[in-house]
Order: C-alpha cells, then sequence, then structure tokens
C-alpha cells in the first residue's frame, strides 16, 4: 500500500483527476455543460453510478445561472443541505439560502394537518415572493407537493433539483417532476440525499 504525500490545498484537485481519469477508463463521456456537476456529486459520494443517473432537462445548468444571477433564492428540505451550500456567491447575487423544516409554524401545521414538515414548507416557501431554486435532497413529501402547487395552482419555480433519498415515493416523485416543464436536475433512482442535493447546488456556485 503507497499512502501519497499530498498538499491539504491539492486533495480536492488530486481527488477531481482520479474522478475523471477513472470516467475515461469506463469510456463514459458526460456532456460538457453537466460535467462539472457530476464530477462533483461523484467527488461527494464516492459512487460512480452518478454518471449514468443523473438527468437534467435542457440546458438546466445555464438557467439555473441565470436565475441566481439574477437574486433567485435557494430553498431546501433539510438544515444539512442548507449548511453544505456555499453562500458567497449566493449572496453576492442577492439570493437567500432558506430552509423552513424547524419553524414552528411549519411544525405546527404538519401535526395539525397529518402530514409531513417538509409538505408544509414548500407551501410556505411557495408564499415567498421572490424566485425560487429548490433543491431536496431528502423528502419526496417535498416534490409530491412541488407537483401539486404546480398542477392547481399554477405555482412555477425558477428550477428544481429533486434529489430525495430513500424507498417510498422516491422514485415517483422524480418521475413526476421530470414531466413538469420546469428546469430540473434528478438523479433517477432511490439514490440522493442532502449532501448530494448541496453538492449540485455548490458545483453551479462555483462555476459562476
Amino acid at each position: 500500500m503507497s499512502i501519497k504525500n499530498i498538499l491539504p490545498s491539492e486533495i480536492e484537485k488530486e481527488s477531481f483527476r482520479i474522478i475523471r481519469s477513472e470516467l475515461a477508463d469506463r469510456e463514459r463521456e458526460i456532456p460538457a455543460e453537466v460535467e462539472p456537476t457530476v464530477v462533483r456529486v461523484i467527488h461527494t459520494t464516492a459512487d460512480f453510478e452518478y454518471a449514468d443517473t443523473m438527468r437534467f432537462s435542457e440546458g438546466a445548468i445555464e438557467k439555473i445561472k441565470s436565475a441566481l444571477r439574477s437574486g433567485a433564492h435557494i430553498v431546501t428540505d433539510t438544515n444539512m443541505a442548507l449548511s453544505g451550500v456555499s453562500k458567497k456567491t449566493l449572496y453576492k447575487f442577492g439570493g437567500q439560502l432558506h430552509c423552513f423544516m424547524a419553524d414552528e409554524d411549519v411544525a405546527r401545521q404538519a401535526k395539525e394537518r397529518s402530514v409531513t414538515r417538509a409538505y408544509v414548507s414548500m407551501e410556505k416557501a411557495a408564499r415567498m415572493d421572490v424566485p425560487i431554486v429548490f433543491a431536496i435532497g431528502n423528502a419526496p413529501t417535498a416534490l409530491l407537493r412541488l407537483r401539486e402547487l404546480y398542477d392547481n395552482d399554477g405555482f412555477r419555480p425558477m428550477a428544481i433539483i429533486a434529489v430525495p433519498v430513500g424507498f417510498v415515493n422516491v422514485v415517483e416523485a422524480k418521475e413526476l417532476i421530470m414531466e413538469m416543464d420546469i428546469p430540473y436536475i434528478v438523479n433517477v433512482g432511490r439514490k440522493g440525499g442532502s449532501t448530494v442535493a448541496a453538492a449540485i447546488c455548490n458545483s453551479i456556485l462555483y462555476n459562476m
């Protein structure tokens, strides 16, 4: 076993080099527009399956960049994702980052209505008078509510990053998002998570 002697500042760069090298070895070519996002997700998860399962609507990356440059806010469904998203660039363009999961009014309504906090959180976000990019990494019920708001109330977010992880309604909720006329980034199947949602946001913010 050989341990690499590498400067801390070079670790991420070397990791990305390894990922790109292994993708080439697997003869897996990633379209240039989405390559930084796919590579960062693999870097976060050490899972090369994401190279095959991530789906991007046409022009999704550039449309999300444009929205963020115009001051769009990012709404997440977990405080983990909230903590993981780099805020410097977002704030520079006037955007803000939100997670309503721990809000007392959200918890109260969820209990009274026998729905999840994520479900109510999406309603609270939809009432904000700002353009929104959603980054959902945990709760398929958040995606289901976004689809209902889209169908029934004409709600049109700027984009939806839909990468919840799990077993119940996860696959189906992601498929419903891909049917919408909204820019999306989706990881099909059961895999995903808050760290993946944050990684996708950061891959976009770092390249603006």
